[in-house]
């Protein structure tokens, strides 16, 4: 089987013990996560080849990361060495009302330093049947997003899938471009995208109808967003499949969670109702990480690629930290329908 090949930052996560607030906290848990990393930690999980790409120093920090993605058999041959720091997020875990709050410490890390030409996409992406990236990445710095395009360009000519997570992220577009002046050259040359409500309208203009700035009481309407998808397709013609996550917040342990898929028609996933939220963080890529599997997996069913990819995203709501830690096995007894937790003996 060809290798997935995912690009962007990995980062240092230091987040307060259970819910402790910040100014309650004498003590920070250490992992490590970033949304492409977890997409490719995702995939190994389940079996697939995957080579992460990043730029991280020469330091005990980076040294201590590759071994991480080791860890769970992620390829690192790929990662260039230089910079100064390795990217840090500081994490607050909310209860009920009170949301999760992330403060980030990235400036100047080795990725936002990366230059064109610092890596050779050719020869990375020789072998590979997809490429992954996000739109964290482009976010961090001109040379992160050029580097980015580069890649994006490279796969196109070598005929290799490739999929975006629109993932706007407002705090992190500094460097004096808006995610509506670069995103669009870059999701152009994009197979398939996914996205939510707010990545949609905020990096494209583009609303459902009905459109809420934030879905709360549990219920998401997916036929609202087909729409969506329409616009999404229409805009960039050389996507083959758009894909929304739909995500109801009742407080912050309890949501709802779905997607719906567009192609030849609208696809609709069943709802779950995650009523006690051990982790949301990297609930998204674990979607797209899922439904990765499930399009490689099952090219002809885009319904059961779709259902792989909600059901292994309702796991990781129960695991602690960015990865997804579960097997393929887990994702199909929970789309089979047994949610119900008893111990396996």
């Amino acid at each position: 089987m060809k290798k997935v090949v995912t690009f962007g930052e990995i980062m240092l996560r230091l987040a307060t013990p259970g819910y402790l607030r910040f100014v309650q906290s004498d003590q920070l848990t250490a992992t490590f996560g970033g949304g492409e990393a977890n997409v490719a930690v995702s995939l190994a999980n389940y079996g697939i080849p995957v080579e992460y790409v990043t730029r991280l120093p020469q330091n005990e920090i980076a040294d201590w990361c590759i071994s991480e993605l080791r860890k769970y058999n992620v390829g690192t041959q790929q990662i260039i060495r230089g910079g100064d720091r390795v990217g840090i997020y500081f994490l607050e875990t909310g209860a009920v009302a009170r949301p999760s709050k992330v403060v980030y410490d990235r400036a100047g890390s080795a990725i936002a330093e990366i230059k064109p030409g610092m890596v050779n996409w050719r020869e990375v992406l020789k072998d590979a049947q997809w490429f992954h990236w996000t739109g964290i990445t482009p976010a961090l710095s001109q040379g992160a997003a050029d580097a980015c395009l580069e890649a994006i360009r490279a796969a196109n000519e070598l005929g290799v899938t490739v999929s975006c997570d629109l993932n706007y992220r407002k705090n992190l577009w500094k460097y004096g471009k808006t995610a509506a002046e670069v995103m669009p050259e870059l999701v152009s040359g994009c197979d398939i995208i996914l996205g939510n409500e707010e990545d949609a309208e905020k990096v494209f203009g583009i609303k459902p109808e009905g459109f809420q700035a934030e879905h709360t009481g549990g219920e998401v309407d997916a036929a609202e967003f087909e729409s969506v998808c329409r616009q999404l397709m229409r805009r960039f013609p050389r996507a083959k499949k758009v894909i929304i996550t739909l995500r109801g917040s009742i407080n912050a342990n309890h949501n709802t969670w779905g997607g719906c898929l567009y192609s030849d028609k609208l696809y609709q996933s069943r709802r779950y109702d995650i009523t006690h939220i051990v982790d949301r963080v990297g609930g998204g890529d674990s979607f797209m990480g899922g439904l990765i599997y499930g399009l490689i997996t099952y090219p002809q069913d885009d319904q059961r690629a779709l259902d792989f990819a909600v059901a292994a995203s309702c796991l990781k709501h129960t695991i602690y930290g960015d990865f997804n830690l579960v097997t393929v096995k887990e994702v199909e007894s929970l789309m089979k329908g047994d949610g119900s937790g008893r111990v396996i003996r």
